[in-house]
């Protein structure tokens, strides 16, 4: 597909990354020098300085035979601006993120069917799900739900405590033969690890497992965990992500949530029935310590200063408040995250460009996720009469490298495959898979 990109910001730049990979013609159209000469000099894609906004700069990005308009600027009027004129041009697909939710809402005046719009994102409302998520799991750094929640894909970490440290992924699944789940990917430091039954378990392995959902207390127990349940949570950012995140929380939880911007703390007292609003420096430890940090089962960072939301979960780190949660803008810093003792954090960009992914990849492909921090996909499919992956035994399948079956539901029946497995059609199928490895991943459930 040919494909325009309006913003080469991290969103933008990730998504043409990714979609480069799968061989599409990418065109990215980016008003600032530096982004757009980083967008140039890495990646294998088209970039032109412009504005979205600008009828004269789409068409010079080839607008009238584009496939694909995705518009994920900062602004949100560029945005919905840009799809509007690509309908003109009769683009067939278009995508807009937005940070005003009211764009979202059916009774909006600019609702994205008169505008045109195929797909509108909300990131704010997607990371405040993937919060509340995290905290109903709290034993797990990372927890995504395929197969209408049937199956879990959990990410935990492994501390010195834990028994299974020094085993191989074999022996481990030898010694728990009767509990079906299956590691699909290690995160060792900075590196993604798609696992053999060779590969050892060592401490601060963050590793990914497949399992169904009512396998996850023995899941946990496998790797020395166990959930905490939470009843008082703190939240730093009262933006439209802390305020959803509040308000999903305050019927079952005791919800403190800390502010610095006066007019900010006033909308939220409106806005919020139950939670206790706070005006103050969330990087102040005696303001936390007097409200009561030390007494709180999870502290929650999601201001939109990065810089701010580790050195807050730092202080709550030291302050050893139980769970810690933190929103991370810049994917430069995911790869320290785990090693300072933040236990999960969550992307706006990552959230975005899942969601996008998604829309994308529609037919046989249910859904996608990504992990931030973890250079793979976990992509569902659905198996129909013509996919390649149905006619042979998953031994006899020349599967590609970099990619890994993870698990499998037929019906009501949920096994992880190995090489004996024949997949059938109707079959919903997840598969943990590199960037460079998901385009010939597709080619067989086609």
């Amino acid at each position: 597909m040919y494909i325009i990109i309006l913003g080469a910001g991290e969103v933008g730049y990730n998504l043409a990354k990714l979609l480069s990979y799968e061989k599409h013609d990418i065109v990215i159209i980016e008003p600032d020098a530096g982004r757009a000469r980083r967008a140039r000099e890495n990646l294998d894609i088209q970039v032109f300085e412009g504005t979205g906004s600008s009828p004269a700069d789409l068409e010079q990005a080839g607008i009238e035979r584009a496939d694909m308009v995705v518009a994920v600027t900062n602004n949100d009027e560029v945005n919905l601006i840009a799809c509007l004129i690509a309908d003109k041009f009769k683009v067939p697909t278009k995508i807009a993120r937005v940070k005003n939710r009211e764009y979202t809402r059916e009774d909006c005046a600019l609702s994205a069917q008169m505008l045109g719009i195929d797909l509108i994102i909300h990131p704010e409302s997607e990371v405040a799900k993937a919060v509340v998520n995290l905290l109903k799991l709290t034993a797990a750094t990372d927890i995504l739900e395929f197969a209408n929640g049937k199956i879990l894909l959990l990410g935990i970490h492994l501390d010195k405590n834990c028994e299974i440290l020094g085993k191989s992924l074999a022996e481990v699944a030898q010694s728990l033969e009767n509990l079906t789940f299956r590691t699909v990917a290690i995160l060792r430091r900075d590196r993604t690890i798609i696992p053999r039954g060779a590969d050892i378990f060592m401490n601060n392995d963050r590793v990914y497992v497949m399992t169904q959902r009512e396998n996850l207390p023995d899941v946990l127990k496998m790797a020395g965990k166990e959930n905490v349940k939470m009843e008082n949570v703190m939240i730093l950012g009262g933006g439209q992500t802390g305020t959803e995140i509040a308000a999903q929380l305050e019927d079952s939880i005791n919800v403190k949530i800390i502010e610095s911007n006066v007019d900010k703390t006033h909308v939220l007292a409106d806005r919020l029935q139950k939670s206790l609003v706070i005006r103050g420096d969330g990087r102040d430890i005696n303001l936390l310590a007097l409200e009561g940090i030390i007494d709180m089962d999870a502290f929650i960072s999601v201001t939109g200063d990065d810089e701010t939301n580790i050195i807050s979960c730092l202080v709550a780190k030291h302050l050893e408040v139980p769970r810690i949660i933190s929103l991370i803008n810049k994917t430069d810093y995911t790869p320290i995250i785990p090693t300072i003792g933040i236990d999960a954090y969550v992307s706006k960009q990552i959230v975005t460009v899942d969601q996008i992914l998604k829309f994308i990849r529609r037919g046989s492909i249910v859904s996608v996720a990504s992990i931030p921090g973890l250079a793979a996909e976990v992509i569902e499919y659905y198996t129909n009469k013509n996919s390649k992956i149905t006619r042979k035994a998953v031994s006899e399948i020349h599967f590609p490298k970099g990619a890994l079956l993870g698990a499998v539901v037929r019906g009501n029946d949920f096994f992880i495959p190995v090489g004996s497995s024949k997949l059938e059609e109707g079959d919903k199928v997840v598969v943990f898979a590199m960037p460079t490895a998901i385009k010939e991943v597709e080619k067989l459930f086609l």
